[in-house]
């Protein structure tokens, strides 16, 4: 019970939240790019060299989550770690261990850190939904085409009049052949795997970039709570200091007083 109460469970819990969310952007997020490039080749550019700077593109991206995957899994350890000390630091307050100014300036940094960090994972969460915004336009003109209808007015399109363009969103340049796909081509699209898994991983990694910010925002409360009560030990440390002093000197006045006393007496 006494280890128990040493751990930072505020700390743990933001640190598997982190972790999980992490895991599912990248991951998700990987093969969903993947599975993009493969329908944009496939449907969309099937010039190689029309599309040669989107795949690069993509490429560097899913370097970059190599990267961000790496880097918060150090991270989340680190914090963890520091939710260790900091919580032995409070516990420690009334005993020989005393808070360092080193310490504080640690904390103080984190804090500052997971900010930043917090703000550009707001700004990841919101460039995450864009892809899920375009596959579920395709997703929903598809589930129109598919639709039964029972009476169809002549001044309604058929079905092989009803597009969609990816040259308009910029994923591909205008030069791009054929860059759009119509009627049954649009079907065969939203029907294969590559559309259905790529639509729903792109889904979990929005939701596990969501996950991260609250992750941070946990951490950002959890670090700044943190960084007040270290500041408040030491400020109790060096009243204690401060008053086990004073009662030092009045014991030496008080025994130097009756040592004159009854010298006198």
């Amino acid at each position: 019970m006494f280890c128990l109460g040493g751990v930072p469970y505020a700390s743990l819990v933001a640190t598997i939240l982190c972790f999980s969310g992490v895991a599912l952007f990248c991951g998700c997020g990987h093969v969903a790019l993947t599975g993009t490039l493969t329908i944009l080749e496939t449907h969309f550019s099937k010039i190689t060299a029309d599309h040669a700077m989107l795949t690069d593109i993509i490429q560097l991206m899913q370097y970059v989550i190599y990267g961000i995957a790496s880097f918060f899994f150090l991270y989340g350890i680190i914090l963890l770690a520091e939710g260790f000390y900091t919580t032995s630091a409070v516990k420690e307050l009334h005993s020989e261990f005393k808070t360092t100014i080193c310490g504080r300036c640690i904390s103080a940094m984190f804090v500052f850190l997971t900010y930043i960090l917090g703000v550009a994972w707001l700004g990841v969460f919101g460039f995450s939904a864009v892809p899920v915004f375009l596959f579920y336009n395709m997703w929903s003109t598809c589930a129109a085409m598919r639709a039964p209808v029972t009476s169809l007015p002549s001044s309604l399109p058929s079905n092989e009049s009803i597009c969609v363009d990816m040259r308009q969103y910029g994923i591909i340049p205008w030069n791009a052949t054929p860059g759009v796909a119509c009627g049954s081509t649009l079907l065969e699209i939203c029907n294969s795997s590559e559309f259905y898994l790529s639509y729903h991983l792109y889904i979990v990694a929005c939701a596990g970039a969501g996950a991260t910010v609250i992750a941070l925002i946990h951490y950002l409360m959890i670090l700044s709570a943190n960084w007040a009560y270290l500041k408040d030990a030491s400020h109790m440390h060096a009243y204690q200091d401060i008053k086990s002093k004073e009662e030092r000197e009045l014991q030496d006045i008080q025994s130097r007083s009756k040592e004159c006393l009854n010298s006198y007496s």
